[in-house]
């Protein structure tokens, strides 16, 4: 489509809803508007989305300011051999871009949160609640489809978007982890660059497509990580969870209609074929061990034909097209101001639903109280006297402990075994019907059971869970999780020392169901809960078996249960209290 040099009236008959633009915005062959003057644009973009797909590549390709061809983060070092340094004198001048974004940004998995990029490590925020008062899934989450080229820049855009993103627990799922398993013939073939790794029937589109489901639904998921070196998957498979923003990337992203049907916006990476070329010989160089004969060879008969038989035709179904790839940052804000504007449409108030619902009706059925004896209620009253010394608040509690894991133990299955004493006669006995246990304790305050549990519990395997207040929402976010493998076979038992609103208990129940846990297997255990939380759980998980040392009547304005214990991990481990006070699940964890 040709453009009209005339600015106005080129602008009032393409995008009518335009305003004015800057004066020298365009009419020449030149890039030459300024980050000022495409801001001011900025409303033309945003206003494109849902437009034509042509007109949205259009505007986009003018609106982009600077020649950033090959973006800094692309430039991989290579190992000193001829083939690699032949490949420097190809590749264009990296143009200067913006200075590094000082917004933090995440990444869920299951290791430690963090997204690390080429230039820094940065820390991830909180996951807020996915779920309603009922402690089902209320929205999924939202999810963005990159296609393009080989080496177009699909993984720098989905990082750049990541980056400015700014919204805590995104997930990037990279097509390149499902290409199918090989047979032996094929994987000689691949040996010999003869396989076609761009055809795509090279990918197991049936996990894809079951991965992205429930990974949408709020389930952990397990990905296979392939090795490029030797053509296959490795023994081990990474794990993800916690995608409120699923970024998928690939390049046959787009080729499959059911696929397409759970990507809720699709974006088309177009970058110039020389550009892909000199991009995939330095990674493939020097990442996965080919040699430049290779490559070429590999370009030639399989990725290129690919490129414009299967890949090339998908850019009609995109939503956005971005040209230039990571080069081009105004695209890229503009997919950033709609992702945001859909996830806010997807925020949940969690803890004010909490607070006013299920709070008249009798104490359920799954809820077991340890029995009030007067050894019992002497403890209790050792460890809410506020001038109780820190020794003996430590002492009572874990007594207190050890006999809350005792009694919940008596709650699992056993069935009838018969075994033989040292005189050599039959006892009829009892044995635990399950096939493992495992304790997960909320951060802070609930690692404090873990010693009694281990006492009592033989080889027991340990996870946990770090769940805090969001001091400017009230709402719980979930910031770290590292649970055992397999947790789904085992009975587990969950430890916080406090409950209030049943908001951080509930989180990480909601954790352990998305582990495919079933709900029937989890025992939450408290030594203290208000009547309030015990609704809460018991409404949203109502198999969820609750077990406790006492529940307390009433919850004030703060959140803190009366007349409470205080905060449980300040008094534990000698620290100082929040400024408000609270309870330890309103400041460390958010019970």
């Amino acid at each position: 489509m040709p453009i009209p040099r005339g600015r106005k009236s080129w602008a009032r008959t393409v995008l009518p809803w335009c305003p004015p633009l800057s004066p020298g915005w365009m009419g020449c062959s030149r890039v030459c508007c300024t980050p000022t003057q495409v801001c001011s644009f900025s409303p033309c973009l945003r206003a494109c989305i849902g437009a034509p797909h042509g007109l949205v590549a259009l505007v986009l390709m003018w609106g982009g300011w600077g020649l950033m061809a090959l973006g800094q983060d692309d430039r991989v070092p290579l190992p000193h051999s001829s083939n690699a340094e032949s490949l420097d004198r190809l590749l264009p001048p990296v143009g200067a871009g913006r200075s590094p974004r000082k917004r933090t940004t995440s990444q869920c998995k299951s290791e430690p949160p963090l997204l690390r990029t080429s230039k820094r490590t940065i820390y991830t925020a909180g996951r807020p609640p996915w779920y309603n008062e009922h402690g089902t899934q209320s929205k999924e989450a939202f999810a963005i489809g990159l296609g393009g080229g080989s080496a177009s820049g699909k993984t720098t855009v989905a990082r750049m978007i990541i980056e400015a993103l700014d919204v805590p627990w995104v997930v990037l799922l990279s097509m390149d982890s499902f290409y199918k398993v090989l047979t032996r013939q094929q994987q000689e073939q691949a040996a010999h660059n003869n396989f076609n790794f761009d055809h795509p029937d090279a990918f197991d589109f049936d996990l894809i497509i079951s991965t992205l489901k429930k990974l949408k639904q709020g389930k952990s998921v397990k990905v296979p990580i392939y090795d490029f070196t030797t053509h296959s998957r490795k023994k081990d498979w990474k794990t993800l969870y916690g995608a409120n923003v699923i970024i998928f990337e690939g390049i046959m992203a787009f080729a499959d209609k059911t696929l397409l049907e759970l990507l809720d916006m699709k974006i088309f990476v177009d970058t110039d074929s020389d550009i892909r070329l000199v991009r995939r010989l330095r990674r493939d160089i020097s990442e996965r061990g080919r040699d430049i004969e290779g490559v070429i060879k590999q370009y030639n008969k399989f990725v290129k034909p690919a490129f414009d038989q299967y890949i090339q035709p998908t850019m009609r179904v995109a939503d956005i097209v971005v040209p230039r790839g990571s080069g081009n940052t105004v695209a890229i804000d503009l997919i950033v101001q709609h992702v945001h504007s859909q996830l806010e449409e997807r925020e949940l108030s969690v803890r004010a639903a909490l607070a006013s619902a299920h709070q008249c009706h009798p104490l359920p059925r799954t809820l077991s109280v340890l029995k009030s004896t007067p050894q019992v209620r002497g403890m209790h009253t050792i460890i809410r006297d506020r001038e109780t010394s820190r020794d003996e608040f430590i002492f009572y509690s874990k007594r207190l402990m050890r006999l809350l894991i005792e009694h919940a133990l008596s709650f699992l299955p056993f069935q009838d075994c018969v075994v033989q004493t040292p005189q050599g006669q039959d006892y009829a006995g009892k044995c635990y019907a399950g096939k493992q246990i495992t304790g997960v304790s909320i951060l802070r305050a609930g690692e404090t059971m873990e010693p009694a549990l281990r006492a009592v519990c033989k080889d027991v395997r340990i996870g946990t869970i770090l769940i805090q207040t969001n001091q400017q929402t009230g709402e719980p976010e979930l910031h770290y999780l590292r649970l055992p493998k397999d947790i789904s076979d085992d009975h587990v038992i969950l430890m916080d020392c406090t409950v209030s609103t049943g908001a951080a208990a509930m989180m990480a129940v909601r954790v352990l169901l998305d582990h495919d846990v079933p709900e029937d297997k989890i025992f939450l255990l408290s030594l203290l809960m208000a009547e309030m939380g015990v609704h809460s759980v018991a409404y949203a998980f109502p198999r969820v078996r609750i077990i406790t040392t006492a529940v307390d009547k009433r919850v004030n304005d703060l959140f803190r249960i009366i007349p409470g214990i205080g905060n449980f991990g300040d008094r534990y481990f000698g620290t100082d209290a929040v400024p408000d006070g609270s309870d330890d699940e309103e400041g460390g964890s958010t019970g």
